[in-house]
């Protein structure tokens, strides 16, 4: 196993996983580590034990393919705490080129994903549109405005990773529809390690359980999970689309006047409504950019599996 490649998808799925509408699950998908990571997270369970008594802590340690899973997280960690304030910078300053590139990130791996079912009739079809309609729901519910408690920080955590692991599904997107994005972002810019560790402790939690389920599933039902895993994935696609009107705002529990409702825009309309530059070139450049990204690491992907 090459540690510092597994190191750098961690990296990406920490990029992703900051942005909201952006999913690390979908990162972990594309680089060929989706069904591994799973499957790591999953041997977590009470049979642990057992094999630790017998096998001592290096049997235990390889049943759970621990090297791959600290090597992965560390990067995903690492990531969160490095590029969340480059993150939070760009979607204030270069907004438009920063969701073209997520927007091309997502749409290519539509493609990747479907690319891998292998049964395609009238029952993957209607799951495919199960998941475009179950992502559009998520997208057009109004946030709540829950308050930064401590049990607030740990069910959220628990939530959000659920998404975080689902192609389609953004973690920081349920933050959002919780209102506890910002409070979750400021602390870890803000390194609030006593807040951090509850968020953590949710996601762990939340992890632990979820990853049963959808590895199940992936065994299962994998043309079925897959194609409406698709659905989310273009379900998502109009809430990370560049150009936006906000037609109202609210005010969240930090004070902060945030956007309550937006409506997609065409550039050139966009460009008539605010009379400033719709950055289309940029845009372009930045969603090949993601495309290019994809389809590179995909190959290299495929030469790790041969």
């Amino acid at each position: 196993m090459n540690y510092l490649t597994t190191f750098l998808k961690g990296i990406a799925m920490g990029a992703a996983d900051v942005v909201p509408g952006v999913s690390g699950g979908t990162i972990a998908f594309i680089t060929g580590i989706y069904d591994k990571l799973l499957n790591s997270i999953r041997s977590i369970n009470p049979s642990l034990i057992k094999t630790l008594k017998q096998e001592g802590m290096k049997g235990a340690w390889q049943s759970i393919n621990g090297t791959f899973l600290v090597t992965l997280f560390g990067g995903v960690l690492t990531s969160i705490a490095t590029l969340a304030k480059l993150i939070s910078w760009l979607m204030e300053t270069h907004p438009i080129p920063l969701w073209s590139f997520f927007f091309g990130l997502i749409l290519v791996s539509v493609y990747h994903v479907m690319q891998q079912v292998k049964q395609r009739d009238i029952k993957t079809g209607l799951f495919l549109l199960l998941g475009v309609g179950f992502a559009f729901v998520i997208t057009v519910l109004k946030p709540l405005d829950l308050e930064p408690t401590s049990i607030n920080f740990l069910i959220c955590g628990a939530i959000a990773i659920c998404a975080m692991i689902l192609p389609g599904i953004s973690g920081s997107f349920i933050l959002l529809l919780l209102g506890m994005y910002t409070p979750v972002l400021a602390a870890v810019k803000g390194a609030e390690f006593g807040v951090l560790a509850l968020f953590l402790t949710g996601c762990i939690t939340g992890l632990l359980c979820f990853s049963h389920l959808l590895s199940w599933l992936l065994n299962r039902y994998r043309d079925l999970t897959l194609t409406f895993l698709t659905g989310l994935m273009i379900g998502t696609l109009p809430k990370i689309w560049p150009w936006k009107e906000t037609v109202s705002w609210r005010t969240n529990s930090s004070g902060e006047q945030v956007p309550l409702e937006q409506i997609n825009l065409s550039p050139f309309s966009f460009e008539a409504l605010y009379n400033e530059p719709a950055h289309l070139l940029y845009a372009i450049v930045a969603a090949a950019l993601a495309i290019g990204l994809v389809l590179g690491l995909e190959k290299v992907a495929d030469r790790q599996q041969h």
